[in-house]
Protein backbone atom coordinates (compact mmCIF):
# COMPACT_ATOMS: atom_id res chain seq x y z
CA UNK A 1 0.00 0.00 0.00
CA UNK A 2 1.02 3.27 -1.08
CA UNK A 3 2.16 5.62 1.98
CA UNK A 4 0.17 8.74 2.05
CA UNK A 5 2.31 12.52 1.64
CA UNK A 6 3.15 13.29 4.87
CA UNK A 7 1.97 16.44 4.54
CA UNK A 8 -1.76 15.55 4.59
CA UNK A 9 -1.48 12.84 7.28
CA UNK A 10 -0.59 16.00 9.56
CA UNK A 11 -2.87 18.17 7.76
CA UNK A 12 -0.75 20.63 7.21
CA UNK A 13 0.48 22.89 3.84
CA UNK A 14 3.65 22.19 2.50
CA UNK A 15 4.57 25.95 3.60
CA UNK A 16 4.18 25.19 7.16
CA UNK A 17 6.71 26.65 9.72
CA UNK A 18 8.06 24.61 12.95
CA UNK A 19 5.40 26.06 14.77
CA UNK A 20 2.62 24.91 12.21
CA UNK A 21 4.05 21.39 12.30
CA UNK A 22 4.32 21.10 16.18
CA UNK A 23 0.73 21.66 16.53
CA UNK A 24 -0.61 19.86 13.82
CA UNK A 25 1.25 16.75 15.54
CA UNK A 26 0.64 17.49 19.28
CA UNK A 27 -3.74 17.54 18.27
CA UNK A 28 -3.27 14.64 16.33
CA UNK A 29 -0.78 12.62 18.43
CA UNK A 30 -3.20 13.13 21.53
CA UNK A 31 -6.03 12.21 19.48
CA UNK A 32 -4.77 8.82 18.07
CA UNK A 33 -2.02 7.96 21.27
CA UNK A 34 -3.09 3.94 22.04
CA UNK A 35 -3.90 4.96 25.39
CA UNK A 36 -6.50 7.14 24.53
CA UNK A 37 -7.62 4.63 22.27
CA UNK A 38 -6.96 0.87 24.06
CA UNK A 39 -7.04 -1.92 21.77
CA UNK A 40 -7.61 0.26 18.51
CA UNK A 41 -5.64 -1.11 15.77
CA UNK A 42 -6.51 1.75 13.52
CA UNK A 43 -5.49 4.37 15.95
CA UNK A 44 -2.39 2.56 16.53
CA UNK A 45 -1.49 2.40 13.24
CA UNK A 46 -2.17 6.09 12.26
CA UNK A 47 -0.41 6.83 15.72
CA UNK A 48 2.51 5.40 14.08
CA UNK A 49 2.16 7.41 11.03
CA UNK A 50 1.76 10.78 12.30
CA UNK A 51 4.96 9.82 14.34
CA UNK A 52 6.85 9.11 11.13
CA UNK A 53 5.48 12.10 9.42
CA UNK A 54 6.23 14.26 12.00
CA UNK A 55 10.26 12.87 13.21
CA UNK A 56 10.68 13.51 8.64
CA UNK A 57 9.46 17.37 8.61
CA UNK A 58 10.45 18.71 11.99
CA UNK A 59 14.02 18.31 10.60
CA UNK A 60 14.73 21.26 8.34
CA UNK A 61 17.79 18.59 5.98
CA UNK A 62 15.48 15.66 6.18
CA UNK A 63 12.22 17.97 5.10
CA UNK A 64 14.46 19.50 2.49
CA UNK A 65 14.88 16.29 0.65
CA UNK A 66 11.22 14.57 1.59
CA UNK A 67 10.22 18.11 -0.31
CA UNK A 68 12.57 17.71 -3.22
CA UNK A 69 12.16 13.31 -3.74
CA UNK A 70 9.32 12.38 -1.65
CA UNK A 71 9.18 8.92 0.23
CA UNK A 72 12.01 8.13 -2.21
CA UNK A 73 14.46 9.92 -0.22
CA UNK A 74 14.51 7.36 2.48
CA UNK A 75 13.88 4.07 0.77
CA UNK A 76 16.40 1.84 -0.86
CA UNK A 77 15.80 3.22 -4.02
CA UNK A 78 17.95 6.03 -3.23
CA UNK A 79 21.03 4.58 -2.07
CA UNK A 80 22.61 3.68 0.24
CA UNK A 81 24.17 6.93 1.28
CA UNK A 82 23.61 8.00 4.81
CA UNK A 83 22.61 11.41 5.42
CA UNK A 84 22.12 14.01 7.80
CA UNK A 85 19.68 12.64 10.81
CA UNK A 86 20.23 9.21 9.75
CA UNK A 87 18.17 9.12 6.80
CA UNK A 88 19.61 7.43 3.69
CA UNK A 89 20.23 9.57 1.49
CA UNK A 90 21.76 8.25 -1.89
CA UNK A 91 23.82 9.87 -4.71
CA UNK A 92 20.60 11.17 -6.48
CA UNK A 93 20.41 12.89 -3.04
CA UNK A 94 23.80 14.62 -3.06
CA UNK A 95 23.50 15.46 -6.80
CA UNK A 96 20.36 17.59 -6.12
CA UNK A 97 22.45 19.51 -3.27
CA UNK A 98 25.38 20.03 -5.55
CA UNK A 99 22.67 21.71 -7.80
CA UNK A 100 21.48 23.82 -5.14
CA UNK A 101 24.64 25.07 -3.82
CA UNK A 102 25.44 25.53 -7.76
CA UNK A 103 22.38 27.50 -8.55
CA UNK A 104 22.95 29.56 -5.21
CA UNK A 105 26.26 30.08 -6.10
CA UNK A 106 27.82 29.11 -9.56
CA UNK A 107 27.82 32.31 -10.62
CA UNK A 108 30.17 33.57 -8.30
CA UNK A 109 32.52 30.36 -7.81
CA UNK A 110 32.46 28.44 -11.28
CA UNK A 111 32.07 24.72 -10.88
CA UNK A 112 31.19 21.82 -12.74
CA UNK A 113 27.69 23.08 -13.44
CA UNK A 114 26.43 18.77 -14.08
CA UNK A 115 24.79 19.38 -17.20
CA UNK A 116 22.22 22.32 -16.05
CA UNK A 117 20.02 21.18 -19.13
CA UNK A 118 19.76 17.44 -17.29
CA UNK A 119 19.18 18.68 -13.62
CA UNK A 120 16.14 20.69 -15.39
CA UNK A 121 14.69 17.42 -16.77
CA UNK A 122 16.55 17.52 -19.89
CA UNK A 123 15.21 18.95 -23.46
CA UNK A 124 14.81 22.06 -21.86
CA UNK A 125 11.71 20.51 -20.27
CA UNK A 126 10.63 22.20 -16.79
CA UNK A 127 8.13 21.11 -14.49
CA UNK A 128 4.78 23.19 -13.88
CA UNK A 129 3.90 24.77 -11.00
CA UNK A 130 1.65 23.71 -7.84
CA UNK A 131 -1.82 24.99 -8.25
CA UNK A 132 -3.98 26.13 -4.86
CA UNK A 133 -7.84 25.94 -5.64
CA UNK A 134 -9.73 26.82 -2.17
CA UNK A 135 -13.42 25.19 -1.66
CA UNK A 136 -15.94 25.51 0.75
CA UNK A 137 -18.42 22.97 2.10
CA UNK A 138 -21.11 22.97 4.81
CA UNK A 139 -20.72 20.48 7.89
CA UNK A 140 -23.16 18.27 6.81
CA UNK A 141 -20.85 17.53 3.29
CA UNK A 142 -17.88 17.15 5.77
CA UNK A 143 -20.23 14.37 7.54
CA UNK A 144 -21.29 12.44 4.51
CA UNK A 145 -18.62 13.40 2.51
CA UNK A 146 -18.88 13.71 -1.25
CA UNK A 147 -17.58 13.86 -4.99
CA UNK A 148 -17.28 17.61 -6.44
CA UNK A 149 -16.85 18.79 -9.84
CA UNK A 150 -14.15 22.11 -9.84
CA UNK A 151 -13.32 24.14 -12.75
CA UNK A 152 -9.59 25.15 -12.79
CA UNK A 153 -7.64 27.39 -14.83
CA UNK A 154 -4.44 25.84 -15.96
CA UNK A 155 -1.79 25.76 -18.28
CA UNK A 156 -1.85 22.35 -20.24
CA UNK A 157 -0.21 20.48 -23.06
CA UNK A 158 -0.43 21.87 -26.34
CA UNK A 159 -2.25 19.83 -28.44
CA UNK A 160 -1.08 21.47 -31.76
CA UNK A 161 2.76 20.08 -30.93
CA UNK A 162 2.39 17.66 -28.26
CA UNK A 163 4.03 20.00 -25.55
CA UNK A 164 7.47 20.31 -27.19
CA UNK A 165 7.25 23.97 -28.38
CA UNK A 166 8.33 23.12 -32.27
CA UNK A 167 6.29 23.47 -35.11
CA UNK A 168 4.92 20.25 -36.03
CA UNK A 169 7.63 18.46 -38.36
CA UNK A 170 10.51 19.66 -36.02
CA UNK A 171 11.78 19.62 -32.92
CA UNK A 172 14.34 22.06 -31.17
CA UNK A 173 17.88 21.92 -31.63
CA UNK A 174 20.75 22.10 -28.81
CA UNK A 175 22.11 25.46 -28.18
CA UNK A 176 25.36 26.30 -30.16
CA UNK A 177 26.21 28.99 -27.95
CA UNK A 178 26.57 26.28 -24.62
CA UNK A 179 26.64 23.26 -26.35
CA UNK A 180 23.75 22.08 -24.62
CA UNK A 181 24.96 22.60 -21.15
CA UNK A 182 22.69 25.75 -20.38
CA UNK A 183 25.62 27.63 -19.40
CA UNK A 184 28.60 29.93 -20.13
CA UNK A 185 31.63 30.26 -18.51
CA UNK A 186 34.26 33.28 -18.61
CA UNK A 187 37.86 33.17 -16.72
CA UNK A 188 38.17 36.63 -14.48
CA UNK A 189 41.69 35.99 -13.01
CA UNK A 190 42.43 33.34 -10.97
CA UNK A 191 38.26 32.49 -10.92
CA UNK A 192 36.38 30.66 -13.51
CA UNK A 193 32.47 32.17 -13.77
CA UNK A 194 29.89 30.70 -14.86
CA UNK A 195 26.55 32.27 -16.23
CA UNK A 196 23.44 31.01 -17.00
CA UNK A 197 22.98 31.20 -21.32
CA UNK A 198 21.56 34.11 -22.71
CA UNK A 199 20.50 31.99 -25.94
CA UNK A 200 18.76 29.49 -24.40
CA UNK A 201 17.92 30.78 -20.86
CA UNK A 202 19.61 27.62 -19.28
CA UNK A 203 17.32 24.97 -21.35
CA UNK A 204 20.38 23.57 -23.10
CA UNK A 205 18.06 23.56 -26.28
CA UNK A 206 16.80 26.38 -28.77
CA UNK A 207 13.73 26.05 -31.12
CA UNK A 208 13.89 27.91 -34.24
CA UNK A 209 10.77 27.20 -35.01
CA UNK A 210 8.19 27.71 -32.50
CA UNK A 211 4.76 25.95 -32.48
CA UNK A 212 1.85 28.93 -34.04
CA UNK A 213 -0.34 27.41 -31.33
CA UNK A 214 1.62 27.88 -27.85
CA UNK A 215 4.40 30.48 -28.67
CA UNK A 216 7.40 27.88 -28.55
CA UNK A 217 6.21 27.71 -24.78
CA UNK A 218 4.56 23.54 -25.36
CA UNK A 219 1.33 24.99 -23.12
CA UNK A 220 -1.81 26.90 -23.24
CA UNK A 221 -4.25 27.76 -20.72
CA UNK A 222 -7.45 26.38 -20.56
CA UNK A 223 -10.03 25.87 -18.14
CA UNK A 224 -11.07 22.17 -17.23
CA UNK A 225 -13.16 20.79 -15.07
CA UNK A 226 -12.30 17.66 -12.48
CA UNK A 227 -13.90 15.38 -10.02
CA UNK A 228 -12.73 15.76 -6.28
CA UNK A 229 -13.09 13.17 -3.84
CA UNK A 230 -13.54 14.84 -0.24
CA UNK A 231 -13.84 11.98 1.87
CA UNK A 232 -16.07 12.25 5.39
CA UNK A 233 -14.96 13.63 8.27
CA UNK A 234 -12.67 16.29 6.86
CA UNK A 235 -11.75 19.31 9.06
CA UNK A 236 -11.35 23.05 8.18
CA UNK A 237 -8.14 23.42 6.86
CA UNK A 238 -7.95 19.62 5.14
CA UNK A 239 -5.79 19.32 2.61
CA UNK A 240 -6.41 16.97 -0.47
CA UNK A 241 -3.76 16.89 -3.28
CA UNK A 242 -4.49 15.74 -6.55
CA UNK A 243 -1.31 14.53 -8.11
CA UNK A 244 0.31 16.26 -11.63
CA UNK A 245 -3.09 18.24 -12.10
CA UNK A 246 -1.81 21.46 -11.67
CA UNK A 247 0.32 23.33 -14.66
CA UNK A 248 1.53 21.43 -17.65
CA UNK A 249 5.37 21.77 -17.86
CA UNK A 250 7.65 23.93 -19.76
CA UNK A 251 8.02 22.15 -23.78
CA UNK A 252 6.85 18.45 -22.24
CA UNK A 253 8.01 18.76 -18.40
CA UNK A 254 6.14 16.84 -15.65
CA UNK A 255 3.04 18.56 -14.56
CA UNK A 256 2.93 20.08 -10.86
CA UNK A 257 0.30 19.32 -8.53
CA UNK A 258 -2.89 20.71 -7.84
CA UNK A 259 -3.88 20.88 -3.57
CA UNK A 260 -7.77 21.66 -2.67
CA UNK A 261 -7.36 23.77 0.37
CA UNK A 262 -11.39 23.06 2.48
CA UNK A 263 -12.71 25.33 4.67
CA UNK A 264 -15.69 24.15 6.78
CA UNK A 265 -18.99 26.66 6.87
CA UNK A 266 -20.63 27.52 10.14
CA UNK A 267 -23.63 25.38 10.87
CA UNK A 268 -26.76 26.86 12.40
CA UNK A 269 -27.10 24.48 15.44
CA UNK A 270 -23.92 22.65 15.72
CA UNK A 271 -20.26 23.22 16.55
CA UNK A 272 -17.64 21.14 16.28
CA UNK A 273 -14.61 19.83 18.21
CA UNK A 274 -12.27 17.70 16.61
CA UNK A 275 -14.62 14.89 16.02
CA UNK A 276 -17.13 16.10 18.77
CA UNK A 277 -20.38 18.04 18.64
CA UNK A 278 -21.84 20.66 20.63
CA UNK A 279 -25.61 21.66 20.10
CA UNK A 280 -27.02 24.30 22.70
CA UNK A 281 -30.62 23.86 22.94
CA UNK A 282 -32.78 26.28 25.22
CA UNK A 283 -35.53 24.75 27.85
CA UNK A 284 -37.67 26.36 29.40
CA UNK A 285 -37.86 27.07 32.89
CA UNK A 286 -40.61 24.96 33.56
CA UNK A 287 -39.39 21.59 31.88
CA UNK A 288 -36.14 22.60 33.36
CA UNK A 289 -37.50 22.53 36.97
CA UNK A 290 -40.26 19.80 36.66
CA UNK A 291 -37.89 17.94 33.76
CA UNK A 292 -39.57 16.47 30.77
CA UNK A 293 -38.09 14.82 26.73
CA UNK A 294 -36.30 16.90 24.39
CA UNK A 295 -35.94 16.09 20.46
CA UNK A 296 -33.50 17.39 18.77
CA UNK A 297 -31.61 17.26 15.98
CA UNK A 298 -28.71 15.30 14.89
CA UNK A 299 -25.94 15.73 12.14
CA UNK A 300 -27.39 13.25 9.96
CA UNK A 301 -30.65 14.84 9.44
CA UNK A 302 -32.56 12.70 12.54
CA UNK A 303 -33.80 12.90 15.53
CA UNK A 304 -32.83 12.26 19.04
CA UNK A 305 -35.06 12.21 21.89
CA UNK A 306 -32.90 13.52 25.21
CA UNK A 307 -34.14 13.50 28.70
CA UNK A 308 -33.84 16.49 31.35
CA UNK A 309 -34.42 15.72 34.74
CA UNK A 310 -35.91 17.27 37.19
CA UNK A 311 -33.89 20.15 38.73
CA UNK A 312 -31.73 20.90 35.31
CA UNK A 313 -29.51 23.67 35.39
CA UNK A 314 -28.17 25.82 32.90
CA UNK A 315 -24.94 24.43 31.37
CA UNK A 316 -25.85 21.11 32.17
CA UNK A 317 -24.50 18.83 28.89
CA UNK A 318 -25.96 15.33 27.68
CA UNK A 319 -23.84 13.45 25.64
CA UNK A 320 -24.99 11.08 22.98
CA UNK A 321 -22.35 8.38 22.04
CA UNK A 322 -21.83 8.12 18.04
CA UNK A 323 -23.67 11.46 16.78
CA UNK A 324 -20.63 13.17 16.59
CA UNK A 325 -18.37 13.35 12.97
CA UNK A 326 -16.56 10.37 11.26
CA UNK A 327 -12.71 10.40 12.50
CA UNK A 328 -11.25 10.59 8.73
CA UNK A 329 -10.38 7.57 6.88
CA UNK A 330 -11.17 5.01 10.49
CA UNK A 331 -14.03 3.67 11.47
CA UNK A 332 -14.38 5.54 14.76
CA UNK A 333 -17.09 8.22 15.39
CA UNK A 334 -17.09 11.29 17.90
CA UNK A 335 -20.14 12.31 20.13
CA UNK A 336 -22.89 14.80 20.28
CA UNK A 337 -23.08 16.89 23.27
CA UNK A 338 -26.48 18.45 24.06
CA UNK A 339 -25.62 21.85 25.97
CA UNK A 340 -29.05 23.09 27.97
CA UNK A 341 -29.53 26.78 28.10
CA UNK A 342 -32.67 28.01 30.45
CA UNK A 343 -34.61 30.16 28.92
CA UNK A 344 -36.32 33.15 31.43
CA UNK A 345 -39.92 33.94 30.34
CA UNK A 346 -40.10 36.99 28.91
CA UNK A 347 -43.38 39.15 27.99
CA UNK A 348 -45.23 37.85 31.07
CA UNK A 349 -48.91 38.96 31.41
CA UNK A 350 -50.29 40.37 34.77
CA UNK A 351 -51.93 36.95 35.67
CA UNK A 352 -48.40 35.34 35.03
CA UNK A 353 -46.69 37.58 37.41
CA UNK A 354 -49.27 36.83 39.95
CA UNK A 355 -48.42 33.47 39.55
CA UNK A 356 -44.38 33.79 40.03
CA UNK A 357 -45.16 36.21 42.71
CA UNK A 358 -47.39 33.40 44.59
CA UNK A 359 -44.45 31.28 44.01
CA UNK A 360 -41.67 33.00 45.44
CA UNK A 361 -43.96 33.25 48.53
CA UNK A 362 -44.18 29.65 48.57
CA UNK A 363 -40.72 28.99 48.16
CA UNK A 364 -38.19 27.34 50.57
CA UNK A 365 -34.65 25.78 49.41
CA UNK A 366 -35.45 25.74 46.13
CA UNK A 367 -33.25 27.33 44.88
CA UNK A 368 -29.94 25.93 47.02
CA UNK A 369 -27.39 27.35 45.09
CA UNK A 370 -28.74 31.71 45.30
CA UNK A 371 -29.46 30.61 48.95
CA UNK A 372 -26.02 29.12 49.00
CA UNK A 373 -24.09 32.05 47.80
CA UNK A 374 -25.94 34.76 49.52
CA UNK A 375 -25.19 33.06 52.69
CA UNK A 376 -21.87 33.09 52.07
CA UNK A 377 -21.72 36.82 51.04
CA UNK A 378 -23.02 37.91 54.52
CA UNK A 379 -20.49 35.89 55.85
CA UNK A 380 -17.72 37.83 53.91
CA UNK A 381 -19.64 41.16 54.84
CA UNK A 382 -19.67 39.98 58.52
CA UNK A 383 -16.02 39.23 58.01
CA UNK A 384 -15.25 43.24 57.29
CA UNK A 385 -17.76 44.74 59.76
CA UNK A 386 -16.44 42.86 63.14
Amino acid sequence: MAKRDYYEVLGVGRSADEKELKAAYRKLAKQYHPDANPGDKTAEASFKEINEAYDILKDPQRKAAYDRFGHQAFEGGMGGGRGPGGAGFGPEFNSSMSDIFEDLFGDFMGGNNRNRRGARGGGGAARGADLRYNMEIGLTEAYTGKTAQIRVPSSVACDVCSGSGAKPGTSPKTCTTCGGQGAVRSQSGFFTVERTCPSCQGRGQVISDPCGGCGGQGRVTKERTLSVNIPAGVEDGTRIRLASEGEAGVRGGPAGDLYIFLSVRPHEFFQRDGADLFCKVPVSMTTAAMGGDLEVPTIDGKKARVGIPEGTQTGKQFRLRGKGMPVLRSSQTGDMYIQVAVETPVNLSRKQRDLLRDFEKESRHNSPESEGFFARAKAFWDGFGS
